[in-house]
């Protein structure tokens, strides 16, 4: 007889295949369809499922490709004892596309890519942000438990030990949102000051405003624009929750006002669309989805997309280009395109990170000033 966890981690796995969706979002549906399972349970499934997805290359290297086969391998020991075997293809070793590990090498140089590719397959730390409108990071650090500040980031909170953070009293309150270190570090480099006027273009659902905003101290006026009308659904909500009244959601179904914003905003953030190879500790299942036609259509949306913010920016103001990739093809090269084709002079020096044991997921932003 299969062990129960085994039989739901199994199950789950078998109806991710076949239905082939993201896989956080599959996660989530079939816990909810499985509303008996113990909060133990639904850790132990959780964390196994995605460390098969990780390993996924490695596991049927040894043996056949199925998820029974694969869960039996990852369970007779750690997949890290066959990282120094050279008689193992080394893409295979670090349980990475080849076309992925020669982009980061490319990037990033030989040594460097093990090092990446390594750090994305253990689990991603879990990090908080202080809501700064409401609250203080040492206030917050005396409220909860196992919890310890982050090093770069002045709202940064990592979290020692798993729990549901979205029944907490502190959540609800709106004194924190969950979110990346690093990705704070990327909002914060929109330096705005009280009564501007700042766009995030990407918004998604909101996470980098929620970072920002409080650089305006309730004034000014924060637009947040996305062609995705349920992630800013879930913007508004969150905006809400924050106590941020300043905010305002433009869809790209409101041509009107959108037109009305043309060469007006002091500040653009450009999240722009990308690989994600900066998450994939969060997001496993996406470095399976690799390929370079794949990323070719990115760095081509990419210009698009910022050709699109820059018109919203007024002369003088700032428009900050993000991703949450690591590979130079998305980042410094983009960054190296758009000072060759527009009038936009660099301002500062662009942030990057990597994954690292433990520590932040791999981002890249820079700040350009728009000359005329």
């Amino acid at each position: 007889m299969i062990p129960f966890r085994t039989h739901h981690l199994l199950s789950l796995l078998e109806g991710y295949e076949e239905q082939k969706a993201p896989i956080d979002f599959w996660v989530s549906c079939y816990f909810r369809k499985h509303k008996a399972l113990g909060s133990k349970d639904r850790a132990f499934i959780s964390e196994e499922v995605y460390r098969l997805i990780r390993w996924k290359a490695l596991a049927d290297y040894f043996t056949e490709p199925n998820w029974q086969k694969r869960i039996e391998w990852l369970q007779a020991g750690d997949p890290k004892r066959f990282l120094d075997d050279e008689t193992i293809p080394l893409h295979i070793r670090y349980s990475i596309p080849q076309e992925l590990l020669d982009e980061l090498i490319a990037s990033w140089g030989l040594e460097k890519a093990k090092e990446i590719a390594l750090a994305c397959l253990e689990p991603a730390p879990t990090c908080i942000r202080a809501n700064l409108l409401k609250t203080t990071r040492e206030a917050l650090l005396a409220k909860l438990e196992d919890v310890a500040p982050g090093e770069e980031s002045p709202a940064a909170i990592y979290v020692l030990k798993k729990r549901n953070f979205f029944t907490l009293p502190e959540f609800t309150e709106g004194l924190f949102e969950v979110q990346d270190e690093g990705s704070q570090l990327v909002a914060y480099k929109v330096q705005a000051k009280p009564n501007q006027h700042v766009l995030d273009f990407c918004a998604g659902a909101g996470g980098k405003t929620l970072a920002f905003a409080p650089f305006l101290q309730g004034t000014g006026q924060i637009y947040l624009h996305d062609i995705r009308l349920h992630a800013l659904y879930e913007a508004r909500k969150r905006l809400k929750r924050a106590g941020i009244q300043n905010g305002q959601i433009v869809p790209h179904t409101d041509e009107k006002k959108l037109k009305k914003l043309k060469k007006t905003m002091d500040w653009v953030l450009v999240d722009a669309p990308c690989s994600g190879t900066g998450t994939l500790r969060r997001n496993p299942d996406m470095k399976w989805k690799f390929s370079r036609e794949m990323l070719n259509r990115i760095v081509s949306s990419q210009r698009v997309i910022f050709e699109q913010a820059l018109s919203y920016v007024k002369p003088g103001g700032r428009i900050v280009y993000a991703t949450c990739s690591i590979l130079a093809c998305e980042n410094q090269e983009q960054m190296n395109h758009f000072l060759a084709h527009y009038p936009i002079e660099l301002e500062g020096e662009p942030f990057m990170c990597v994954p690292e044991s433990g520590k932040k997921d791999g981002f890249f932003a820079v700040t350009f000033r728009k000359i005329m």
